[in-house]
Parts: C-alpha cells; structure tokens; sequence
C-alpha cells in the first residue's frame, strides 16, 4: 500500500513539472512573441499613450466673384481648449474663462472635471479674448490657431454660396458642393506628457500649421448679382408675390451670371433664418414652366420638320385631344394665324397640336435632348430633375397635348434657362454653372462640368429666336423691350397645383429671354410665385426683364442700335465717372445729377461702378459705387502657438 502512494506520488510530480514546463515554455513563447514580434506595435501604442495630438484645422480657401472681388474669406482666429489633468484650480479657472470667453461657468467647470485627456472650450475666439486667456497663464489652458469665415462685401448671393459651420466645414451650396476642394489639410499641435496626462516640461513639443485649401474663382458677377437682388426684391415687393428669382447667364457658355432670389438671409445670421429662405431654388425646386415652354416646343417642332414659318393654324379657342377640349386663354380664340403669330398670340391649341403632330416618342426624344426629366450636372448640392413621363399607353394623348405649351412636366429654373440658352446659341446645350476656376498653389484649372453638345440644328434655333423676338416686338411680351437692343423672349403664366387640382387663385407668373437676339450676350428668366392681382407674365413680368436688360446690357460693354431712343417717360441722364473720386466726393457727384447711391464694401477706394460710366439711365435711378476690401480685415497668416 505504501509502495502505491509513493508511485502515485511520483506520478503527480512528473505530472506537475511537466505542467511547469509546458506553463514556462508558453509564457517564454508568450513574451518572446510581444517582445520581439510585437515590437513596433506596442512601441507604437506607447508613443500614443505619451504623446497628445491636437488637430489643427487648415485655413478654408476664398470664394471670389469673376473680377477677382472677395466674396467670402477665412481670416485667423483661435480656438481654446483644456488638458484636465494639468488644471490646478478648476473652480478659479473656471471663473477667469467664463469672464474672458462670455461662458457660463458651470459650463466650463463641468468641461475641466472630466477624465479625458483634451477638452474643447470654445471656437472663433478673437484676437483680444486669445490674448487676455494667455497673460491669465493658466495651467491647462491652451490656445491654437483657426479661422472664421467672413464676407468683405455682405450677404451677397448668400443662397449661391451657403455657409459653413462652427468647424469650418460647408453646410449647403457651394461650400457643401466643393468642401473637400475649400478645406485644406489639417496640421498639428503635439507635446509629450506624462503617465496623468500632464505635459513634460522638457518633452517633445512641435507644431505643424494645416495646408490652405483651394481659392474658388466663380462665374457670379458681383455688379450684376447686386443689379438682380435689387430688381427681384422690387419685383417680389411690387406684386405681393410670395417668392422671386432672377437668373442671368451668359447663354454661350453656361456661366451664372447673377442668381438673386428674394425673400433671402444674412448669411453672417444664417441660423436666424428659415430653411426655406435659405435654399437656391434655382436648382433645388421645380414648377410647371406654363407659355415659356412653347419656346421648347417650337424648336424640337421645327429641328423635326413639323413646323416653320410658313406653318399656319386656325385657333376656334380650343383643340379636341381623346375627348377633352384643350383651351386657348383667348376662349374665342385667335382665328388664322402663321407660326409667328402663334407665338406672339401665346396659342395654346397650336403648341399641343404640335405635340401631338410629333407624336410621344419623337417630343420625349426632343425633350430629353433638352436635358428635361434629367439632372443638368450643375455644380450645386441638391438639384433636381423635374418630371418628365416616358412615353407607354398610361400616358394619354392629352398628357402630351398640355406638354406642349407647359403643362403637365415639372423643370427647375436652371432647366428653363439652359433651353432657352441653347436657342440663343445657334443650337448649343451648355450646362449652367457657378464656378469658373478652381485655384490652388499648383496652379488653376476648370471645374468637372459636362462639355457643350448640339442639341437642335442652327436653322431650327435661328427661326425660334426669330418668333421670340416678333412674341417681344409685337406680342404678347412687348414689356419686355429695350430700346436700341432686340429682346427675344416668352412670357409665362401657370396654374399651380393644389390637392391634385389646378388652382384658379394662385399663379407662377414668369419671363424667360436673351438679348441681342443675333449676338445674345446674356439669358435671363425672372419667376414670381404667387402674385397678386394682375399675374399675367406680360404684364408684370415682362417690364422686369427690360429693366434688367437696359442695365445688364451696357455693363457688359454692347452698343445700342445706333438711332434708337428711349420709350420711357423718365427723363435719361447720363452717368458720370467717378473712378478717381473719395466715397463722399463720388456720392455728392452723384446725388448732384440725380441718382440714388448705395455703397457697397468696407474701403475707400472705388473700384468699379454699376451702371458704366456715360450709360444712358432714368433719372433718380440707383448708382452702385463699389469699394476696395481693408487689407488689414483679411490677413490669413497662422501664427505658431510656440513662436517657433
């Protein structure tokens, strides 16, 4: 028996040392495999562990208008932030920042008590506010460099540009579009500390300032954006309309000349404004074009073959499509006329007979060319498509029939001035943009927008603008003329929908053009929403598109027919030359001779004028004067934290 327990006994030591080595062997393996294989990894968590990184954000690039002028900039500016672990008194520290920063000391304290080993305090702090904190000399209290955004000359096209948040980064329209481009590469602070988190005095210590992003250069011209809000914000006023907007481009390239909408916002206010206010519904909303489609139609008819100038039609005030009676405005109708005359006349029944003479197929085709029921590829977030149905026996006939003169499909603003555009252009679809360069310190180099196409003949555009210009020489657009200028163009007025109806009450009032009709050199469309009282496009609309036309058209340097004289009951004036002149020498000249003046930017010296020097305006009108930026106001040097 004892022989037994003595075997057992050795057996379970064997057991045992044999456990031990195997035991010794792992944790050897174990340790060579963290040691050795390992290395560079937990080499690397240590280093994390020791040294604090704190991001620092690269300067935001500019955003210019086509001259060159500032409309939106990044100046420095400072953020504050706190390491816990180093604060000595949050209590007293806490009370010396909530004075400094216009915080509430609850706030901060909370912020320095937790176990974190970076807490932010505030963002956009100035250059005082930076100051004061570092003669405080806190402990635990750092300062790096960042930027805030400002706009040297106001709010200007502020639905165009949009803004950015408390982090620099874009929140809507061109700063969301091209963020990554604006945004720059972010640098560094960086310092070594120790095991509670605190900095070592004879540590690492570094700092990496960020990249500055790229500068955008836009197609936006400031004189005429302030000429378009000026005449949106009157238009919108005069008719009690619930929204307005004017478009201006220039139809041989695409480029957005101006795009005013009104009601607006401050764009320095922004957060204080409706969303509503605060969309570009240019690109982002769409509606039922109503009479200015005909345009449309009229070309895709004639590149077909279905119409042309010698083209007739009688108009009875309606046209029978699969059993319904499609009116003409006119209920007794325009009795005989020629394809011009349709135009000017503005005769529904003729434009849907032209639709259904093309037939679903070759009028979808047509009208897809137009780019309608797509996505132009406008560099703007949030554009629409509109509606376009695609031809199948759930369409009916009349469904076709009111497409024709603008019923029935839905198109954005951009949409309508892209077509319109193309007739201008002998033909060429160009897609409308906002940015016409795109700079860095590599150089510079045109934004990512879909080339130029032909999309009609230029004999089917030619004989289109020709009826455009007789709808403004003798029809139903005849507001819209501009002495010494031949204006094309097509008034519109449509129902809009509500609960599945057409409205009788409320109206989408509009005016689409180009001028000079044989060389246009702008497109323009103004869009009421809602008007009150007389809503018909040639009567409220069409005067707006001759204002814009008669300041536009000089600016951009095109002569006046020689002979031609003004049809207004305002005595004209010629405007003088102010170039050389002090803001208040320049305003008393102008006051003198009998003009309105609005100053527009910070400095004192005038840089450009609107309208153009020796232009012929109505008396009392209204001078815009614009002025330098203080250079002083936009430095966008980053200083090193550590003067180093």
């Amino acid at each position: 028996m004892g022989k037994v327990s003595e075997r057992l006994i050795q057996r379970r030591i064997l057991v045992l040392l044999f456990v031990m080595l195997v035991g010794s062997a792992f944790l050897g393996f174990r340790l060579g495999f963290l040691q050795l294989w390992n290395n560079a990894f937990f080499q690397t968590k240590a280093l994390e562990q020791r040294i604090q990184k704190i991001p620092v954000e690269g300067l935001r690039g500019g955003i210019f208008d086509r001259n060159g002028l500032p409309l939106a900039l990044s100046i420095s500016a400072h953020t504050v932030y706190a390491i816990p672990a180093e604060i000595e008194d949050a209590a007293g520290t806490a009370k010396v920042l909530a004075a400094i920063l216009d915080l509430e000391e609850d706030f901060i304290f909370q912020r320095l008590n937790k176990r974190s080993a970076t807490e932010w305090l505030k963002k956009k702090v100035g250059d005082e506010e930076a100051a004061q904190i570092l003669a405080a000399d806190l402990p635990g209290i750092g300062i790096i460099p960042t930027s805030t955004r400002i706009y040297p000359y106001g709010s200007v096209a502020p639905q165009v540009l949009g803004f950015v948040g408390i982090d620099n980064q874009g929140l809507e329209g061109l700063e969301l579009y091209y963020d990554d481009f604006l945004r720059g590469t972010p640098g560094q602070t960086v310092f070594e500390r120790d095991a509670h988190g605190r900095a070592l005095e004879d540590g690492v210590r570094g700092y990496l300032p960020g990249k500055k992003g790229g500068d955008l250069h836009l197609t936006i011209d400031i004189f005429l954006q302030r000429i378009a809000e000026a005449e949106v914000r009157r238009a919108t006023q005069e008719t009690g309309s619930r929204l307005g907007l004017i478009l201006i481009t220039d139809p041989k390239t695409g480029e957005i000349l101006a795009n005013a909408v009104y009601p607006t916002f401050d764009i320095e206010n922004f957060a204080a404004y409706p969303a509503s206010t605060r969309k570009n519904i240019a690109v982002t909303d769409t509606y039922e074009p109503g009479s200015t489609f005909k345009a449309v139609t009229a070309a895709i008819a004639v590149n077909e073959g279905v119409a042309s100038l010698n083209s007739g039609f009688f108009d009875p005030g309606y046209i029978r499509v699969s059993g319904w009676n499609v009116r003409c405005w006119n209920r007794g109708g325009h009795g005989s006329q020629s394809f011009a005359e349709t135009m000017q006349n503005s005769c529904n029944p003729y434009y849907a007979k032209l639709a259904l003479d093309l037939g679903p197929e070759r009028f979808y085709t047509g009208l897809t060319q137009f780019n309608l029921g797509h996505k132009t590829g406008i560099d703007f977030p949030g554009e629409m498509g509109g509606t376009l149905r695609s031809p199948s026996p759930n369409v009916p006939l009349v469904t076709w029939a009111n497409i024709g003169f603008g019923q029935g499909l839905t198109l954005t603003p951009v949409q309508l001035i892209a077509s319109f555009g193309a007739i201008a252009n002998q033909g060429i679809y160009s897609v409308p943009h906002y940015v016409k360069e795109m700079v860095t310190e590599e150089g510079s180099f045109p934004p990512d927008i879909p080339e130029s196409r032909q999309i009609i003949g230029e004999n089917a555009a030619d004989i289109t603008a020709y009826v455009l210009r007789s709808a403004v020489e003798v029809g139903s657009g005849k507001r819209a003329e501009v002495p010494g200028y031949d204006v094309a163009g097509k008034t519109g007025t449509a129902q809009l929908v509500e609960n599945g109806r057409y409205s009788h009450s409320k109206m989408v009032t509009s005016f689409a053009g180009f001028a000079p009709k044989d060389d246009p050199q702008m497109a323009a469309l103004l869009v009421l929403w809602e008007p009150q009282g007389a809503f018909y496009g040639g009567i409220i609309a069409s005067p707006v598109f001759a204002r814009l036309a008669a300041e536009v058209l000089p600016y951009l340097g095109v002569e006046p027919k020689s002979g031609t004289r003004s049809t207004t009951q305002n005595r004209q004036v010629s405007v003088p030359d102010v170039g050389n002149l002090s803001v208040s020498e320049a305003s008393t000249v102008l006051k003198q001779a009998g003009f309105r003046v609005e100053v527009v930017g910070p400095g004192t010296r005038i840089i450009g004028q609107v309208p153009a020097p020796e232009a012929r305006v109505d008396y009392g009108s209204i001078m815009y004067i614009y002025t330098d930026v203080d250079e002083t106001q936009v430095s966008t040097d980053q200083p090193n934290p550590y003067g180093a």
